[in-house]
């Protein structure tokens, strides 16, 4: 068996009850189950429809994100994210070289390395380069006055965590800003590269190993493998070239406000929705969603 989730923006929640019923008469699928009223819905089917990607196309000129995924095992035990434009609203990078006086630079090759243009390490190691000198004071006034946490992901992590999930930050940005970030969230624990400084500036190096696209996925396998869990349990979300390999191998890969070449290679593609719609893939009604403590 197979559910359909159907889903909006929750900040303008505009699901259409006759445009669920129709998609489930057209698809043979069982009774619509209202998750959110106006803004997610699901519905049970026997099996994957042919014309899904037609389907998915046209709903999102309407501005409806639709997934279509196995029933069993839905509920994840482990949530594996991203943390630059997917559980933050920036890129940590970019907001550190606006600080310097070379943000534009920058990132242009930040959305080349995202969209997979450029090679992950080699455009860290660029970017980083140029930031050399720069005060370390300057991480702390850009996580204050820069940096903002994406809607929904307080939620998702309250709610997860309650029903016995395991999280974890697994960024290709710094451990300076996945520290905060995985804080106020309440991740289990968080991965990233390390800016290396001295005398209080940045030298424009970073620790090696720099952690890319395969470290993504061999936290996967050390967690999953920590805690007795196949990889099939595993949640994961980012939007770059870089968590590929992690949303390729997890359960339930989701690529969220994605760039094109990575959505394009993801069964589950989010582009309308929060970090919320992470929950309704996952079958939970908005009623069980757990408030951030």
């Amino acid at each position: 068996m197979y559910v359909t989730t159907m889903l909006t923006n929750p900040a303008q929640p505009a699901l259409d009850p006759a445009l669920v019923e129709s998609l489930r008469n057209a698809w043979g699928g069982g009774d619509a189950l209202w998750l959110a009223p106006d803004e997610a819905a699901e519905f049970a089917l026997p099996e994957r429809p042919a014309n899904f990607e037609e389907v998915w196309q046209e709903l999102q000129g309407m501005g409806v994100d639709l997934a279509v995924q196995p029933a069993k095992g839905r509920r994840r035990k482990v949530l594996l994210a991203d943390m630059d434009s997917t559980m933050i609203e920036q890129e940590c990078i970019d907001e550190l070289a606006a600080e310097a006086g070379i943000g534009a630079r920058v990132a242009e090759i930040t959305a080349l390395a995202m969209d997979g243009k450029l090679d992950f390490e080699a455009a860290l190691k660029e970017r980083v380069a140029l930031l050399k000198g720069l005060d370390c004071a300057v991480i702390e006034k850009v996580l204050a006055e820069r940096i903002t946490l994406a809607p929904g992901g307080d939620v998702l992590l309250a709610t997860m965590k309650a029903n016995g999930a395991y999280a974890a930050l697994v960024s290709g940005g710094f451990t300076a800003f996945t520290e905060v970030v995985a804080e106020r969230l309440g991740f289990d624990e968080h991965r990233a590269n390390r800016l290396l400084t001295e005398g209080g500036k940045l030298t424009g190096k970073v620790a090696e190993p720099i952690l890319g696209r395969d470290a993504k996925v061999q936290a996967l396998h050390e967690i999953t493998a920590r805690l007795g869990i196949a990889t099939a349990g595993v949640l994961a979300v980012g939007d770059g070239a870089n968590d590929l390999g992690m949303l390729e191998l997890a359960g339930a890969g989701v690529a969220l406000h994605a760039k094109p070449s990575v959505a394009r290679r993801c069964d589950i593609r989010i582009n309308h929705g929060d970090l919320t719609a992470l929950l309704y893939l996952q079958g939970y009604a908005q009623e069980e969603f757990v408030a951030p403590g």
